[in-house]
């Protein structure tokens, strides 16, 4: 190569966060890949009725983790992208999986990418950015906050319609797809209908093609089905055991396809997003807010609002748009939101940087303040009527997206394969250290990151 392209490739590296010493020690032949079962709380590897003989096989032949803690709020797209990252939101900028906007006065949202682009909401390289800089193929099958990933050669993207994955899919891909009989076109149908089994049964259809045809050095897949099941029917339910068989069954047919096309190649790790809460009651801070004279309404919808409050399932942020009495806001809905049943902890900006939150006055779109719930409370997002706390019922559902120092919100962590130690075991880590490991399993580095190479359970 001649100078200046050398010195191009350098700068490419270099922006991504690569070394170039990490780049030339990179092997073709390796294959590392992050299944994450949406939902997969810790607890649930040691529970007896959890039918998991996959994941267990897998953490006994190789490495796992006791828990894994989660970012805040523990709500999917800001972890996803942290898993990806190695950052926690206030450096990734993934802050919810909505947010406030106080420039449009509505609420936006981010799940499931309905109107950005990777590139305009992730601030952070990703596993996948650092792996391309350095000539490796690439691979993500729904991952989110994935959506016009340039650095993705092979990919469809977390969004709920048809026209999303014709525009942001691969083109070839979604050719392959059909002309294997992969149902490509049924993903709008499916997630309308809640058939979060057909799903997850199509998505890795899609991975294991792509591994063995298409053999990339990174791929990232993403099973929703544990998830859904334990919003509608609550963690541990009988339901939830089932959905859980389900996800440990597909685990295993990723499983056997890296044994085959990438024998002693392959390293394989299970993780999850977060874990799960039951909840019987709901947390309604904008009628609150609304009796406090801070909101109003015309009807049913918000008209007016000095605060209003954006429920993140166990969390919830407070925007505080009177920005000139700012300081009075957070001091009064401290103590008043401290006093509410069922809040765990408030949260104000002095504290964001203990649980990982991005600062409002350098991210517009973060909130002023942050609640959290107890277990068996949720919020909601409701202004109407006089009930701040809902009675309790009899249904039991689920949700996340707690403080992510709750143990029961901590997630799962399992690895496989080549570069990992067989029987090795850690305490408890945080999502931030997947990326920083992934990368380390390539010969990679990855830069300025919140998390640490897992040594521990890898080979020399």
């Amino acid at each position: 190569m001649n100078r200046l392209t050398v010195l191009l490739c350098l700068a490419a590296l270099f922006a991504a966060g690569v070394t170039p010493r990490a780049a030339a020690q990179t092997s073709p032949a390796r294959l590392v890949v992050l299944i994450s079962v949406d939902g997969l709380a810790h607890y649930y590897f040691d529970d007896p009725k959890a039918e998991m003989p996959t994941i267990r096989e897998l953490a006994a032949t190789g490495a796992r983790a006791q828990m894994m803690r989660a970012s805040m709020p523990s709500v999917t797209w800001p972890n996803h992208t942290t898993l990806v990252t190695g950052t926690h939101p206030a450096k990734h900028g993934v802050i919810g999986n909505n947010y406030f906007s106080r420039a449009k006065n509505e609420s936006v949202p981010l799940i499931p990418d309905p109107f950005f682009n990777k590139e305009e909401i992730v601030k952070s390289p990703t596993i996948y950015d650092v792996a391309k800089a350095a000539g490796l193929r690439t691979a993500a099958i729904i991952w989110p906050a994935s959506r016009g990933a340039k650095t993705l050669d092979w990919t469809v993207p977390d969004c709920f319609s048809n026209s999303l994955w014709q525009a942001y899919g691969t083109p070839k891909l979604l050719a392959e797809f059909k002309a294997a009989g992969i149902p490509y076109e049924k993903q709008e149908e499916w997630c309308k209908t809640g058939k979060g089994e057909e799903r997850d049964k199509m998505y890795v259809q899609m991975f294991n093609h792509v591994v063995r045809n298409h053999r990339p050095h990174v791929g990232l897949l993403h099973l929703v089905e544990v998830d859904h099941v334990e919003h509608a029917k609550g963690p541990q339910s009988p339901e939830a055991y089932a959905a859980v068989k389900f996800a440990d069954d597909r685990v295993r047919e990723v499983w056997d396809n890296l044994k085959k096309t990438f024998p002693g190649k392959a390293t394989l790790i299970v993780a999850s997003d977060h874990g799960f809460f039951r909840y019987q009651q709901s947390i309604q801070p904008n009628v609150l807010l609304k009796k406090e004279g801070l909101l109003q309404l015309e009807g049913t919808k918000i008209a007016h609002a000095k605060v209003r409050a954006l429920g993140q399932g166990g969390g919830c942020f407070l925007y505080v748009l009177d920005h000139a009495n700012r300081e009075k806001h957070i001091a009064r809905l401290t103590k008043l939101f401290q006093k509410v049943e069922g809040i765990d902890v408030v949260i104000p900006p002095s504290d964001f940087k203990k649980y990982g939150l991005a600062d409002p006055k350098r991210d517009a779109n973060m909130a002023d303040l942050m609640l959290s719930a107890k277990e068996g409370y949720s919020f909601s997002d409701t202004a109407a009527g006089e009930i701040i706390v809902t009675p309790k019922t009899d249904a039991v559902k689920g949700t996340h997206g707690y403080n992510q120092f709750q143990p029961r919100m901590h997630a799962s962590f399992v690895a496989w394969g080549a570069g990992i130690k067989p029987g090795s075991t850690l305490g408890t880590i945080s999502n931030t250290d997947v990326a920083p490991t992934m990368a380390a399993l390539l010969g990679l580095e990855m830069q300025d990151v919140d998390g640490r190479v897992l040594k521990e359970i890898l080979t020399k």
